[in-house]
């Protein structure tokens, strides 16, 4: 049976792991904080790709406009687009989040630089290469090699299974563990700003972006059982790259490398 939960379950204990990685118990000092955000800034910036990817093939962006085939999926992509583009900060002032990550960032004394660089490079060359001539950790260019390679693939089920089972769905779950350590272990240091980032992710995915996105997933594979094979395989492959990811991070804090 072809269904969103044949996928679930067949990556439930991927989610497992992820919803209980021993990094959020590492996180236990400033230091510690700093390297989780200089890693995971990258997946906050690469996402906006995948939406932006899946904006272009499933909304009109090209001139003359014609209305694309499901005004359901065109409302869910610019919704989503809208809100991570340019949301509300606490300050009231418009920004995309992942701009509200790295002000979080630069509040918290946790350096740019690298992603600076980076972004810099992206600008200049294929993103490809950019990742290739980084020094960004193993386990961050691989994360983004994958995202890359499924937008540049161009299947429009995949890009989604992506987008849906390795961050919408995933989001609410994962990141309430991570808010649970930090307001205990860090109450006296300003972390508003990242807090509210996190808290916002936690209530757009899990009452809003969230569902919309697995009725995208359904009107792109329909009975295509082809298609729900890939979504399956993409969601896993989604899955083992942050699950990477991760471990990198808390190899870095037990190692107490300041950088990679």
């Amino acid at each position: 049976m072809n269904s969103i939960k044949t996928v679930n379950q067949a990556i439930q204990p991927l989610k497992n792991q992820l919803i209980n990685h021993s990094l959020y118990q590492k996180i236990t000092t400033i230091k510690d904080l700093q390297l989780f955000m200089q890693t995971h800034v990258y997946a906050v910036w690469d996402f906006m790709s995948l939406l932006k990817a899946l904006q272009m093939q499933l909304t009109c962006t090209t001139t003359p406009w014609f209305a694309s085939p499901n005004a359901e999926v065109r409302y869910l992509i610019n919704e989503i687009v809208l809100a991570e583009e340019s949301d509300i900060t606490l300050t009231g002032k418009r920004l995309s989040h992942f701009e509200m990550y790295v002000e979080a960032m630069v509040k918290s004394g946790t350096s740019t630089e690298q992603l600076n660089l980076f972004l810099n490079k992206v600008q200049q060359t294929t993103i490809f290469n950019a990742i290739e001539k980084s020094e960004l950790h193993p386990a961050v260019k691989e994360f983004l090699n994958f995202t890359f390679k499924v937008i540049e693939n161009g299947k429009a089920h995949e890009i989604a299974a992506a987008f849906t089972f390795g961050r919408e769905d995933l989001i609410p779950n994962m990141f309430t563990e991570i808010l649970k350590n930090f307001k205990v272990r860090f109450p006296e240091t300003d972390l508003t700003d990242l807090i509210y980032y996190f808290e916002r992710h936690i209530e757009l995915d899990a009452d809003e972006h969230g569902p919309m996105a697995f009725e995208m997933i359904e009107f792109l594979c329909e009975n295509n059982a082809d298609k729900w094979l890939d979504v399956t395989e993409i969601a896993k492959k989604a899955l083992e790259k942050r699950i990477a990811l991760w471990n990198a991070i808390e190899e870095l804090i037990t190692s107490k490398t300041t950088s990679y």
